[in-house]
């Protein structure tokens, strides 16, 4: 048992030293000047229902890219319309946040255009995300148990075009946000880290 424990252990600390497992936030100034830069990024490349995949600063941003071994914690839903995301986290559930704050929160960010997407698609996933405002967070999905009344991020983002997903298309049970220009193109790519 101590033997698997410590495997266990070993495992996981080889995946931390695939990269940083702690990103800090630059100063203040730096910080207001990269979202700058993602936001007019954001503007020119994006477009109403992309996703918005970013590693973030948080503790669970460091947590879910050690797990994951990915440089990506975070996914969101783009409506440029309202300059503003659609996103999922574990402190406010189902939410908005303006794109200068989602931005300011990016230590890299991806912006994504689904397989699925249209501009008329994506309107529809804008409005069928917002409608789900308010829904608590999907803890148990994280594990593949998903609820049908809660949503983690990714999750929120792939059920906003679950109309058009074809049937039969393999979605796995957990999606890292890692993962998520398996089903989209990458549109932008702020780097290995946002530049002022």
């Amino acid at each position: 048992m101590r033997i698997l424990a410590l495997l266990a252990l070993f495992a996981l600390l080889a995946l931390g030293c695939a990269r940083p497992l702690v990103v800090k936030p630059p100063p203040q100034a730096t910080q207001e000047q990269r979202a700058a830069t993602v936001v007019t990024a954001l503007k020119t490349f994006g477009r109403s229902g992309d996703w918005l995949v970013r590693r973030g600063y948080h503790g669970t941003d460091h947590a879910i890219s050690l797990l994951t071994n990915a440089p990506f914690s975070h996914a969101a839903v783009l409506d440029l319309d309202r300059e503003q995301v659609i996103e999922a986290d574990g402190q406010g559930g189902v939410h908005l946040s303006s794109l200068e704050e989602f931005a300011r929160a990016s230590h890299r960010l991806w912006l994504l255009r689904p397989a699925w997407w249209t501009p008329e698609r994506g309107a529809e996933a804008v409005l069928k995300a917002r409608d789900w405002v308010g829904r608590k967070y999907d803890f148990t999905g994280l594990a593949g148990l998903n609820d049908p009344h809660r949503l983690y991020c990714s999750e929120l983002c792939v059920q906003a075009y679950r109309p058009w997903i074809p049937k039969g298309a393999h979605l796995p049970p957990v999606i890292p946000p890692g993962t998520m220009h398996d089903w989209a193109t990458v549109l932008w790519d702020s780097g290995p880290e946002l530049q002022p």
